[in-house]
């Protein structure tokens, strides 16, 4: 007997579609109006105490060792291992944050993955 597909349901993807298009909105306002932005970044430079530049500083030293792609890869690896709601929403999240914030190789990979693993089998356990 075939077991059928690791698919979220409505109610899960009602929870989901806001997680990744929050995470994508925020990694574009933190890469276009922070990083981006010449006047922002060198006033955070200069040691501006704002919660912009503590986030731009933050995001700054997460991008320098991958944090992003790695999360992202990890938890779309988990996933794809032992399907999960919480799983997916992590990967999802930083995901996009590690495509729009230049960890792209990593975050490729891991995108790449979440979508083998919806094609995956879920487990006997649901």
């Amino acid at each position: 007997m075939r077991r059928p597909l690791f698919l979220p349901t409505a109610r899960q993807l009602n929870w989901l579609l806001p997680i990744a298009f929050l995470s994508l909105g925020e990694a574009l306002y933190l890469r276009y109006l922070a990083i981006e932005n010449g006047t922002v970044s060198l006033a955070c430079q200069a040691g501006l105490d704002t919660w912009l530049c503590g986030t731009f500083r933050l995001t700054i030293i997460l991008f320098h060792y991958q944090v992003f792609g790695g999360v992202a890869l990890a938890a779309a690896v988990l996933n794809l291992l032992r399907p999960s709601l919480v799983l997916i929403a992590l990967a999802l999240a930083a995901t996009a944050f590690g495509l729009v914030l230049h960890n792209a190789d990593l975050s490729a990979l891991a995108a790449g993955v979440l979508i083998l693993s919806l094609a995956r089998p879920a487990s006997a356990a649901g």
